[in-house]
Protein backbone atom coordinates (compact mmCIF):
# COMPACT_ATOMS: atom_id res chain seq x y z
CA UNK A 1 0.00 0.00 0.00
CA UNK A 2 0.91 3.52 -0.66
CA UNK A 3 1.29 5.23 3.43
CA UNK A 4 2.79 8.58 2.54
CA UNK A 5 3.37 11.13 -0.17
CA UNK A 6 5.32 14.61 0.09
CA UNK A 7 6.85 17.00 -1.77
CA UNK A 8 9.54 19.48 -1.82
CA UNK A 9 10.59 22.63 -3.71
CA UNK A 10 12.75 25.89 -3.82
CA UNK A 11 9.94 27.85 -2.34
CA UNK A 12 11.40 30.35 0.50
CA UNK A 13 14.73 30.91 -1.14
CA UNK A 14 16.43 27.76 0.88
CA UNK A 15 18.71 27.35 -2.20
CA UNK A 16 18.52 23.11 -1.77
CA UNK A 17 20.25 20.94 -4.61
CA UNK A 18 18.50 18.01 -6.07
CA UNK A 19 19.86 15.08 -3.32
CA UNK A 20 18.30 17.49 -0.41
CA UNK A 21 14.97 18.10 -2.01
CA UNK A 22 14.55 14.36 -2.53
CA UNK A 23 15.30 13.68 0.72
CA UNK A 24 13.03 16.78 2.36
CA UNK A 25 10.50 14.83 -0.04
CA UNK A 26 10.89 11.43 1.92
CA UNK A 27 10.86 12.72 5.15
CA UNK A 28 7.34 15.00 4.38
CA UNK A 29 6.32 11.39 2.84
CA UNK A 30 6.85 9.62 6.36
CA UNK A 31 5.13 12.68 8.47
CA UNK A 32 2.33 12.66 6.09
CA UNK A 33 1.89 8.94 6.92
CA UNK A 34 1.95 9.56 10.37
CA UNK A 35 5.32 7.82 11.30
CA UNK A 36 7.95 9.77 10.65
CA UNK A 37 10.30 6.65 11.72
CA UNK A 38 9.36 4.94 8.45
CA UNK A 39 12.07 7.20 6.26
CA UNK A 40 14.60 5.80 8.46
CA UNK A 41 13.29 2.03 7.83
CA UNK A 42 13.61 2.48 3.75
CA UNK A 43 14.85 -0.71 2.84
CA UNK A 44 14.42 0.26 -0.84
CA UNK A 45 15.20 3.84 -2.17
CA UNK A 46 14.10 4.17 -6.22
CA UNK A 47 15.34 7.10 -8.03
CA UNK A 48 14.49 7.70 -11.69
CA UNK A 49 17.50 9.52 -13.54
CA UNK A 50 17.04 13.94 -14.11
CA UNK A 51 19.70 15.82 -15.17
CA UNK A 52 21.90 15.99 -12.42
CA UNK A 53 24.91 14.36 -11.99
CA UNK A 54 25.01 12.03 -9.50
CA UNK A 55 25.73 8.39 -9.76
CA UNK A 56 23.90 6.91 -7.18
CA UNK A 57 21.03 9.72 -5.85
CA UNK A 58 19.49 7.29 -3.68
CA UNK A 59 22.28 6.68 -1.67
CA UNK A 60 22.55 10.80 -0.63
CA UNK A 61 18.34 10.28 -0.09
CA UNK A 62 18.69 7.29 2.17
CA UNK A 63 21.83 9.13 3.91
CA UNK A 64 19.69 12.44 4.62
CA UNK A 65 16.64 10.04 6.03
CA UNK A 66 19.19 7.64 7.65
CA UNK A 67 18.07 4.81 5.77
CA UNK A 68 21.24 3.62 5.91
CA UNK A 69 20.49 -0.36 5.40
CA UNK A 70 18.66 0.41 1.90
CA UNK A 71 19.06 -1.06 -1.42
CA UNK A 72 19.38 1.56 -4.29
CA UNK A 73 17.79 1.51 -7.33
CA UNK A 74 18.35 3.88 -10.32
CA UNK A 75 15.93 4.30 -13.75
CA UNK A 76 17.67 5.49 -17.08
CA UNK A 77 15.96 7.84 -18.73
CA UNK A 78 13.86 5.69 -20.51
CA UNK A 79 12.28 3.46 -18.01
CA UNK A 80 8.79 4.54 -17.44
CA UNK A 81 8.11 5.92 -14.07
CA UNK A 82 5.44 3.77 -13.18
CA UNK A 83 7.53 1.10 -13.86
CA UNK A 84 9.48 2.04 -10.22
CA UNK A 85 6.64 2.00 -8.42
CA UNK A 86 4.99 -0.92 -9.84
CA UNK A 87 8.66 -2.73 -9.00
CA UNK A 88 8.33 -1.39 -5.49
CA UNK A 89 5.20 -2.74 -4.94
CA UNK A 90 5.84 -6.32 -6.39
CA UNK A 91 8.81 -6.52 -4.16
CA UNK A 92 6.64 -5.70 -1.36
CA UNK A 93 4.04 -7.95 -2.24
CA UNK A 94 6.70 -10.77 -2.87
CA UNK A 95 8.29 -10.62 0.68
CA UNK A 96 11.61 -8.86 -1.11
CA UNK A 97 11.00 -5.60 0.41
CA UNK A 98 8.86 -4.24 3.93
CA UNK A 99 9.78 0.00 3.05
CA UNK A 100 9.85 1.41 -0.19
CA UNK A 101 10.34 4.80 -1.26
CA UNK A 102 10.33 6.15 -4.62
CA UNK A 103 11.28 9.61 -5.27
CA UNK A 104 12.62 12.32 -8.00
CA UNK A 105 13.80 15.60 -7.96
CA UNK A 106 15.09 18.31 -10.00
CA UNK A 107 16.83 21.68 -8.79
CA UNK A 108 17.35 23.25 -12.22
CA UNK A 109 16.21 26.68 -11.03
CA UNK A 110 18.75 26.56 -7.95
CA UNK A 111 21.58 25.27 -10.26
CA UNK A 112 21.48 28.51 -12.40
CA UNK A 113 22.84 30.43 -9.09
CA UNK A 114 25.87 31.53 -8.19
CA UNK A 115 27.91 28.76 -6.29
CA UNK A 116 25.50 25.81 -7.17
CA UNK A 117 27.58 22.64 -6.44
CA UNK A 118 25.88 19.31 -6.38
CA UNK A 119 27.35 16.59 -3.59
CA UNK A 120 30.09 14.70 -5.66
CA UNK A 121 29.82 10.81 -5.70
CA UNK A 122 33.02 9.25 -6.69
CA UNK A 123 33.29 5.95 -7.25
CA UNK A 124 29.68 5.31 -6.01
CA UNK A 125 27.15 3.04 -7.51
CA UNK A 126 23.84 1.69 -7.21
CA UNK A 127 22.97 -1.65 -6.02
CA UNK A 128 20.80 -2.11 -9.01
CA UNK A 129 20.29 0.06 -12.72
CA UNK A 130 17.30 -0.39 -14.13
CA UNK A 131 18.38 0.07 -17.82
CA UNK A 132 16.37 0.90 -21.25
CA UNK A 133 16.46 -0.57 -24.60
CA UNK A 134 19.58 0.58 -26.99
CA UNK A 135 17.33 1.80 -29.93
CA UNK A 136 15.24 3.93 -28.06
CA UNK A 137 15.33 6.39 -31.13
CA UNK A 138 15.66 5.47 -34.93
CA UNK A 139 19.05 6.68 -36.45
CA UNK A 140 17.30 8.61 -38.86
CA UNK A 141 15.97 10.78 -36.33
CA UNK A 142 19.02 11.37 -34.33
CA UNK A 143 20.98 12.27 -37.53
CA UNK A 144 18.42 14.52 -37.96
CA UNK A 145 18.49 16.25 -34.80
CA UNK A 146 14.85 15.66 -34.37
CA UNK A 147 14.77 14.70 -31.00
CA UNK A 148 16.49 17.29 -29.19
CA UNK A 149 14.83 19.10 -28.14
CA UNK A 150 11.54 16.72 -27.51
CA UNK A 151 9.22 19.44 -28.77
CA UNK A 152 9.89 18.69 -32.21
CA UNK A 153 8.68 15.05 -32.00
CA UNK A 154 5.65 16.28 -29.85
CA UNK A 155 4.58 18.58 -33.00
CA UNK A 156 4.84 16.15 -35.59
CA UNK A 157 2.37 14.36 -33.26
CA UNK A 158 0.62 17.21 -32.90
CA UNK A 159 0.33 18.14 -36.42
CA UNK A 160 -0.41 14.63 -37.53
CA UNK A 161 -3.18 14.36 -34.85
CA UNK A 162 -4.77 17.21 -36.37
CA UNK A 163 -4.86 16.00 -39.98
CA UNK A 164 -6.54 12.91 -39.29
CA UNK A 165 -8.73 14.79 -37.55
CA UNK A 166 -9.79 17.66 -39.46
CA UNK A 167 -11.17 15.36 -42.13
CA UNK A 168 -7.82 15.83 -44.73
CA UNK A 169 -7.11 13.17 -47.41
CA UNK A 170 -4.45 11.48 -49.16
CA UNK A 171 -4.80 13.98 -51.63
CA UNK A 172 -3.85 16.70 -49.47
CA UNK A 173 -5.43 19.20 -47.41
CA UNK A 174 -9.53 20.43 -47.49
CA UNK A 175 -10.52 24.09 -47.40
CA UNK A 176 -11.99 25.94 -45.12
CA UNK A 177 -11.78 27.49 -41.18
CA UNK A 178 -11.67 24.21 -39.63
CA UNK A 179 -8.65 23.09 -41.49
CA UNK A 180 -6.58 26.30 -40.65
CA UNK A 181 -3.34 26.24 -38.90
CA UNK A 182 -4.84 29.08 -37.00
CA UNK A 183 -8.37 26.58 -35.78
CA UNK A 184 -5.43 23.76 -34.98
CA UNK A 185 -3.42 26.10 -32.19
CA UNK A 186 -7.45 27.94 -30.79
CA UNK A 187 -8.41 24.09 -29.90
CA UNK A 188 -5.01 23.20 -28.36
CA UNK A 189 -4.21 26.20 -26.98
CA UNK A 190 -8.20 26.15 -25.34
CA UNK A 191 -7.39 23.10 -23.85
CA UNK A 192 -4.11 24.23 -22.36
CA UNK A 193 -6.16 27.60 -20.94
CA UNK A 194 -8.35 24.73 -18.90
CA UNK A 195 -5.00 23.55 -17.64
CA UNK A 196 -4.04 26.61 -16.87
CA UNK A 197 -7.52 27.52 -14.54
CA UNK A 198 -6.71 24.36 -12.57
CA UNK A 199 -2.58 25.32 -12.02
CA UNK A 200 -3.84 29.25 -10.47
CA UNK A 201 -5.87 27.12 -7.85
CA UNK A 202 -3.14 24.80 -7.08
CA UNK A 203 -0.87 26.55 -4.01
CA UNK A 204 1.95 24.08 -5.28
CA UNK A 205 1.85 25.17 -8.94
CA UNK A 206 5.24 27.03 -10.53
CA UNK A 207 3.54 29.23 -12.86
CA UNK A 208 -0.02 30.01 -11.64
CA UNK A 209 -0.23 33.13 -13.56
CA UNK A 210 -4.23 33.22 -15.23
CA UNK A 211 -3.66 32.72 -19.17
CA UNK A 212 -6.06 32.84 -21.71
CA UNK A 213 -6.06 30.94 -25.08
CA UNK A 214 -4.86 33.85 -26.95
CA UNK A 215 -2.31 34.49 -24.38
CA UNK A 216 -0.93 30.70 -24.94
CA UNK A 217 -1.86 30.71 -28.78
CA UNK A 218 0.10 33.60 -29.92
CA UNK A 219 3.75 33.33 -29.70
CA UNK A 220 5.87 36.99 -28.32
CA UNK A 221 8.66 38.08 -26.54
CA UNK A 222 7.44 35.72 -22.92
CA UNK A 223 5.99 33.09 -25.31
CA UNK A 224 8.73 32.08 -28.25
CA UNK A 225 7.48 29.94 -30.77
CA UNK A 226 9.57 26.20 -30.42
CA UNK A 227 7.99 23.78 -32.61
CA UNK A 228 4.88 24.60 -34.98
CA UNK A 229 2.46 24.65 -33.23
CA UNK A 230 3.99 24.90 -30.19
CA UNK A 231 5.35 27.71 -28.23
CA UNK A 232 7.14 28.50 -24.66
CA UNK A 233 3.40 28.10 -22.88
CA UNK A 234 2.83 24.71 -24.52
CA UNK A 235 5.67 22.91 -22.95
CA UNK A 236 6.91 21.39 -19.72
CA UNK A 237 8.64 23.94 -17.60
CA UNK A 238 11.54 22.20 -16.82
CA UNK A 239 13.33 25.52 -14.51
CA UNK A 240 11.71 24.36 -11.45
CA UNK A 241 13.37 23.55 -7.98
CA UNK A 242 10.66 20.44 -7.36
CA UNK A 243 11.12 17.16 -5.84
CA UNK A 244 8.02 14.44 -4.64
CA UNK A 245 8.55 11.01 -2.70
CA UNK A 246 6.12 7.82 -2.41
CA UNK A 247 6.44 5.68 0.63
CA UNK A 248 5.16 2.51 0.17
CA UNK A 249 4.75 -0.30 2.76
CA UNK A 250 3.19 -3.59 4.21
CA UNK A 251 0.39 -3.82 5.87
CA UNK A 252 2.36 -5.27 8.24
CA UNK A 253 5.02 -2.36 8.46
CA UNK A 254 2.21 0.24 8.59
CA UNK A 255 0.45 -1.48 11.92
CA UNK A 256 4.18 -1.66 13.59
CA UNK A 257 4.92 1.99 12.67
CA UNK A 258 1.95 2.87 13.49
CA UNK A 259 0.38 4.34 10.40
CA UNK A 260 -3.00 5.40 10.80
CA UNK A 261 -5.71 3.36 8.63
CA UNK A 262 -6.91 6.84 7.41
CA UNK A 263 -3.52 7.30 5.54
CA UNK A 264 -3.53 3.82 3.86
CA UNK A 265 -4.00 3.96 -0.22
CA UNK A 266 -3.89 0.86 -2.30
CA UNK A 267 -3.13 0.09 -5.27
CA UNK A 268 -5.46 -1.27 -7.94
CA UNK A 269 -3.43 -0.90 -11.26
CA UNK A 270 -0.02 -0.32 -11.69
CA UNK A 271 0.56 -1.24 -15.44
CA UNK A 272 3.42 -0.08 -18.38
CA UNK A 273 4.27 -1.20 -21.22
CA UNK A 274 8.08 -1.63 -21.58
CA UNK A 275 8.32 -1.69 -25.59
CA UNK A 276 9.94 1.02 -27.59
CA UNK A 277 8.62 2.25 -31.09
CA UNK A 278 10.15 5.47 -31.83
CA UNK A 279 8.01 7.91 -33.78
CA UNK A 280 9.38 7.62 -37.31
CA UNK A 281 8.23 3.70 -36.80
CA UNK A 282 4.66 4.13 -36.30
CA UNK A 283 2.51 3.53 -39.24
CA UNK A 284 -0.01 5.62 -37.60
CA UNK A 285 1.69 8.87 -35.98
CA UNK A 286 -1.70 10.45 -34.33
CA UNK A 287 -1.98 6.65 -31.95
CA UNK A 288 -0.45 5.47 -29.02
CA UNK A 289 -1.66 2.01 -28.81
CA UNK A 290 0.12 1.05 -26.45
CA UNK A 291 -1.86 3.63 -23.64
CA UNK A 292 -5.19 1.81 -24.88
CA UNK A 293 -3.91 -1.77 -24.13
CA UNK A 294 -2.80 -0.08 -20.98
CA UNK A 295 -7.13 1.24 -20.71
CA UNK A 296 -8.51 -2.20 -21.38
CA UNK A 297 -6.31 -4.16 -18.32
CA UNK A 298 -7.41 -1.44 -15.81
CA UNK A 299 -10.73 -1.44 -16.93
CA UNK A 300 -10.87 -5.30 -17.47
CA UNK A 301 -9.79 -5.78 -13.05
CA UNK A 302 -11.55 -2.04 -11.77
CA UNK A 303 -14.54 -3.06 -14.06
CA UNK A 304 -15.28 0.41 -15.15
CA UNK A 305 -14.00 2.54 -18.06
CA UNK A 306 -10.51 4.92 -16.91
CA UNK A 307 -12.84 7.46 -17.71
CA UNK A 308 -15.20 6.68 -15.39
CA UNK A 309 -12.56 7.06 -12.46
CA UNK A 310 -12.97 9.73 -9.61
CA UNK A 311 -9.80 11.39 -10.26
CA UNK A 312 -7.75 11.18 -13.14
CA UNK A 313 -4.43 13.00 -14.18
CA UNK A 314 -2.47 12.48 -17.32
CA UNK A 315 0.85 13.34 -17.97
CA UNK A 316 1.07 16.77 -19.77
CA UNK A 317 4.97 17.33 -21.03
CA UNK A 318 2.48 18.80 -24.72
CA UNK A 319 -0.80 18.94 -25.65
CA UNK A 320 -0.66 16.06 -27.78
CA UNK A 321 0.68 13.97 -25.15
CA UNK A 322 -2.92 14.59 -23.53
CA UNK A 323 -4.54 14.80 -26.67
CA UNK A 324 -3.73 11.70 -27.82
CA UNK A 325 -4.56 10.05 -24.15
CA UNK A 326 -7.86 11.53 -24.64
CA UNK A 327 -8.73 9.45 -27.14
CA UNK A 328 -6.66 6.24 -26.37
CA UNK A 329 -8.35 6.06 -22.86
CA UNK A 330 -11.63 6.99 -23.49
CA UNK A 331 -11.50 10.53 -22.18
CA UNK A 332 -13.82 13.30 -22.72
CA UNK A 333 -12.34 15.59 -25.21
CA UNK A 334 -13.72 19.00 -23.73
CA UNK A 335 -12.53 17.03 -20.48
CA UNK A 336 -9.63 18.43 -18.51
CA UNK A 337 -7.99 15.50 -17.40
CA UNK A 338 -5.54 17.35 -14.49
CA UNK A 339 -5.62 18.39 -10.87
CA UNK A 340 -2.45 19.86 -10.83
CA UNK A 341 -2.20 22.38 -13.86
CA UNK A 342 -0.31 20.42 -15.79
CA UNK A 343 3.29 20.27 -16.69
CA UNK A 344 3.66 23.91 -18.23
CA UNK A 345 1.97 25.55 -15.23
CA UNK A 346 2.18 23.23 -11.86
CA UNK A 347 5.73 22.76 -13.08
CA UNK A 348 7.17 19.75 -14.87
CA UNK A 349 10.21 18.60 -13.02
CA UNK A 350 12.20 16.17 -16.16
CA UNK A 351 11.53 12.81 -15.51
CA UNK A 352 9.88 13.01 -11.64
CA UNK A 353 6.71 14.56 -12.42
CA UNK A 354 4.13 11.52 -11.56
CA UNK A 355 5.41 10.94 -8.44
CA UNK A 356 3.99 14.98 -8.12
CA UNK A 357 0.98 14.05 -9.91
CA UNK A 358 0.17 11.07 -7.55
CA UNK A 359 1.15 13.08 -4.67
CA UNK A 360 -1.57 15.57 -5.64
CA UNK A 361 -4.00 12.79 -6.53
CA UNK A 362 -3.73 10.89 -3.26
CA UNK A 363 -5.39 13.26 -0.71
CA UNK A 364 -8.72 13.82 -2.90
CA UNK A 365 -8.44 9.38 -2.44
CA UNK A 366 -8.18 10.17 1.43
CA UNK A 367 -10.98 13.19 1.31
CA UNK A 368 -13.47 10.21 0.09
CA UNK A 369 -12.77 6.58 0.70
CA UNK A 370 -13.73 4.62 -2.34
CA UNK A 371 -13.32 7.13 -5.14
CA UNK A 372 -10.63 5.68 -7.49
CA UNK A 373 -7.81 7.70 -8.76
CA UNK A 374 -5.60 7.23 -12.17
CA UNK A 375 -2.63 8.85 -13.06
CA UNK A 376 -0.92 7.99 -16.17
CA UNK A 377 2.75 7.77 -17.14
CA UNK A 378 4.47 9.50 -20.70
CA UNK A 379 8.16 8.15 -21.23
CA UNK A 380 10.17 9.46 -24.37
CA UNK A 381 7.97 10.59 -26.92
CA UNK A 382 4.79 8.60 -26.28
CA UNK A 383 6.94 5.29 -26.52
CA UNK A 384 6.25 3.69 -23.38
CA UNK A 385 3.24 4.31 -21.40
CA UNK A 386 2.50 3.60 -17.44
CA UNK A 387 -0.84 3.70 -15.63
CA UNK A 388 -1.57 3.81 -12.43
CA UNK A 389 -4.66 3.58 -10.35
CA UNK A 390 -5.51 4.12 -6.60
CA UNK A 391 -8.02 3.95 -4.21
CA UNK A 392 -8.73 4.04 -0.07
CA UNK A 393 -10.86 2.12 0.41
CA UNK A 394 -9.63 -1.76 -0.91
CA UNK A 395 -11.97 -4.20 -2.86
CA UNK A 396 -10.56 -7.21 -1.87
CA UNK A 397 -8.72 -8.06 -4.55
CA UNK A 398 -4.88 -8.27 -5.65
CA UNK A 399 -3.49 -5.37 -7.62
CA UNK A 400 -3.14 -5.54 -11.43
CA UNK A 401 0.81 -5.24 -11.75
CA UNK A 402 2.06 -6.05 -14.90
CA UNK A 403 4.37 -5.29 -18.06
CA UNK A 404 2.17 -5.44 -20.99
CA UNK A 405 4.83 -4.99 -23.86
CA UNK A 406 3.98 -7.92 -26.19
CA UNK A 407 0.28 -6.49 -25.91
CA UNK A 408 1.28 -3.23 -26.89
CA UNK A 409 3.65 -4.64 -29.22
CA UNK A 410 0.94 -6.61 -31.19
CA UNK A 411 -1.27 -3.50 -30.99
CA UNK A 412 1.29 -1.47 -33.08
CA UNK A 413 1.71 -1.44 -36.41
CA UNK A 414 4.98 0.06 -37.47
CA UNK A 415 6.90 0.98 -40.84
CA UNK A 416 10.44 0.30 -42.18
CA UNK A 417 12.13 3.88 -42.06
CA UNK A 418 15.09 4.14 -44.65
CA UNK A 419 18.69 5.19 -43.46
CA UNK A 420 19.52 8.38 -45.76
CA UNK A 421 16.91 7.53 -48.30
CA UNK A 422 16.66 9.30 -51.68
CA UNK A 423 13.46 9.22 -53.63
CA UNK A 424 10.09 10.53 -53.89
CA UNK A 425 7.64 10.73 -50.68
CA UNK A 426 4.64 12.16 -49.11
CA UNK A 427 4.89 13.97 -45.91
CA UNK A 428 3.17 12.10 -43.37
CA UNK A 429 3.99 14.78 -40.54
CA UNK A 430 5.60 17.86 -40.26
CA UNK A 431 6.99 20.63 -37.92
CA UNK A 432 8.86 23.76 -38.20
CA UNK A 433 11.52 25.18 -35.88
CA UNK A 434 12.60 28.86 -35.38
CA UNK A 435 15.22 31.16 -35.48
CA UNK A 436 14.07 33.63 -32.56
CA UNK A 437 10.06 34.76 -33.91
CA UNK A 438 11.40 33.62 -37.91
CA UNK A 439 10.47 30.10 -39.04
CA UNK A 440 13.70 28.75 -40.60
CA UNK A 441 13.62 25.13 -41.48
CA UNK A 442 11.12 22.50 -41.69
CA UNK A 443 11.68 18.78 -40.22
CA UNK A 444 9.26 16.03 -41.63
CA UNK A 445 8.35 12.13 -41.60
CA UNK A 446 7.69 11.17 -45.12
CA UNK A 447 6.07 7.82 -46.35
CA UNK A 448 7.41 6.13 -48.97
CA UNK A 449 6.61 3.60 -51.65
CA UNK A 450 5.91 0.17 -50.02
CA UNK A 451 4.39 1.51 -46.69
CA UNK A 452 8.15 2.63 -45.90
CA UNK A 453 9.60 5.88 -44.37
CA UNK A 454 11.96 8.38 -44.03
CA UNK A 455 12.50 11.36 -42.07
CA UNK A 456 14.40 14.76 -43.79
CA UNK A 457 14.68 18.72 -42.90
CA UNK A 458 14.88 21.66 -45.44
CA UNK A 459 16.65 24.51 -43.84
CA UNK A 460 14.65 27.18 -46.20
CA UNK A 461 13.04 29.67 -44.24
CA UNK A 462 10.53 30.55 -47.63
CA UNK A 463 9.11 26.99 -47.08
CA UNK A 464 9.05 27.28 -43.75
CA UNK A 465 7.04 30.18 -43.38
CA UNK A 466 4.83 28.96 -46.03
CA UNK A 467 3.80 25.66 -44.51
CA UNK A 468 3.60 27.30 -41.01
CA UNK A 469 0.49 29.49 -42.70
CA UNK A 470 -1.00 26.65 -44.98
CA UNK A 471 0.04 23.17 -43.22
CA UNK A 472 2.54 20.54 -45.73
CA UNK A 473 0.70 17.33 -44.52
CA UNK A 474 -0.04 15.02 -48.12
CA UNK A 475 2.88 17.34 -49.91
CA UNK A 476 4.88 15.35 -52.21
CA UNK A 477 8.54 15.71 -52.01
CA UNK A 478 12.24 14.83 -53.44
CA UNK A 479 14.48 12.96 -50.68
CA UNK A 480 18.18 13.56 -50.74
CA UNK A 481 19.48 11.56 -47.52
CA UNK A 482 18.72 13.90 -44.98
CA UNK A 483 17.34 16.45 -46.88
CA UNK A 484 14.58 17.34 -49.31
CA UNK A 485 13.12 20.10 -51.73
CA UNK A 486 9.55 20.48 -53.10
Amino acid sequence: MLVGVGTADGAGGGGHEPAELMGLATLAAAADAGAPALAAAADRIAVPQGTWTYADPARLVAARVGAAGARTHLGEVGVPQQTLVSQALRAIADGRSEVAVVVGGEARAWARTDGATETAQPGARPDVVETREPDFFAAPELDAGMVVPPVQQYALIENALWFHEAGFHESGFHEGPAASPAAQQQAIAALWARFNEVAVGNPAAAFPSPMTADDIATPGPGNRPLAFPYNKWHASQWTVDQAAALLLCSAEAARRFGVPADRWVFPLVGVDANHAVSLSRRRHLHRWPAMGVLGRAAQARLGRPVADADVVEVYSCFPAAVRVQQRELGLPLDGTPTVTGGMAFAGGPFNNYVYQSTAAVVPLLRDQPGRIGVVTTVCGLLTKPGLAAWSAEPDGRPPLLDDLADEAAAATPTAEVLDRYRGEATVASFTVTYDGADPVRVAVIADVAGEKRCVATADDPALAAQVVAGGFIGTPIGVDGLTFTV
